[in-house]
Parts: C-alpha cells; structure tokens; sequence
C-alpha cells in the first residue's frame, strides 16, 4: 500500500465520520457538530491533494488509486449534497433536483470512464472536470460554514444561493464537455 494510497483510505474514513455528524444534524442545525464536520470536510479535500501530488512526486500511480481516489471524490461531495437536502438552513437553499443533476453528472462521468478505460483508452479529469472539484469542494465548505453560523443573514443566505447555482452550472457544464469528448474518444469504436 503506497502513501497515496493510505493517504485515500484515510481520507473516506474522516469521511465517514463527517457524514455521521451531517447526520446528526438532520433535525436542527448544530452549530457546534457542524463546525467540527467543516474541519473534517477540509481535511478531506487536503487529503485529495496530497494524495494525487504523492502520486504524481513518487511515481506511486496505481489502479486502486485510478479508482478510489475518484470514488473518494464523488463519496464526499455528492454525499455531502444529499445531507444538505436534511439539514434546516441548507434543505431551504438547495433543491432536490439540483441534487439530482449533480448525481447523474458524477454517475454519468463515471460510466464513461468505465467504457474508456475497458477499451483500453485512458480518460484523465479534465480541466474542467477539476475546476468542478474546486469548486464544489469550496462551496461545500462554504455550505457547512454558513449552515453552522450564518444561517440568520439575509445577505449570507443569498451569497449562498449564488455559490449553489455557480456550483450547478460549473457541474452541468463539465458534464456537457466530457459527453463531447466522450464522441471525439468514442469515434469509430464499437462501444
């Protein structure tokens, strides 16, 4: 097991321990719950950068990483959407179907690099499917932050509002450039 690969395993178990705080605020907003979960949050997303910079610095690329470091991803952001649709302050700022567009756009990034990488193609994030990661790592972040101590601003709740639909845009606009890639990948092959 390589250091990036530790760096991985350790990462989904800090994130099951701030899915269970989420958890525990489904009915009101503990304040206190919610700031430890936003330090967990944070030291989740550091850990995606150290273990692909480890990675990358010491050649330690392997296929379990090609796999859970992506699922790593998708575990914590994507669940961390669908907590919010529990939590009191969140579940009045983001909708259920914008949870679902999030969702397909991670499983349908997920098939296609499946069938790419069955056909033996290689299929790397994009730029922009890292700037999608940037960004909803921040308003993730953003999100449990306000949730914990902002809640009661107007101003707060509509910066957050913004900070949803940037993030909804910036998901569905990464989606939409991997299905164009996907056809220039895919041209001629029998997939």
């Amino acid at each position: 097991m390589t250091v990036a690969n530790k760096i991985t395993v350790s990462r989904f178990a800090v994130t099951i321990v701030y899915f269970v705080l989420l958890g525990l605020c489904g009915h009101e907003a503990d304040s206190t719950l919610l700031y430890i979960a936003f330090f967990l949050f944070l030291a989740a997303v550091i850990g995606d950068g150290l273990d692909g910079y480890y990675a990358r610095k010491y050649k330690q690329e392997t296929n379990f990483g090609r796999i859970a470091d992506p699922f790593a991803d998708k575990i914590l952001i994507c669940g961390s959407f669908v907590f919010f649709l529990a939590i009191p302050p969140l579940r009045e700022i983001v909708p259920a179907w914008m949870v679902v567009v999030i969702l397909a756009r991670e499983f349908l990034v997920t098939a296609i690099r499946s069938a790419a990488e069955s056909q033996g193609i290689p299929f790397h994030a994009s730029g922009w499917g890292k700037i999608k990661m940037i960004v909803q790592s921040f308003v993730v972040a953003t999100a449990v932050f306000y949730a914990a101590h902002m809640s009661h601003f107007d101003w707060a709740t509509l910066i957050m509002r913004v900070l949803i639909w940037i993030t909804l845009v910036v998901t569905a606009l990464s989606g939409i450039l991997y299905l164009i890639e996907t056809r220039r990948i895919f041209a001629g092959k029998n997939v």
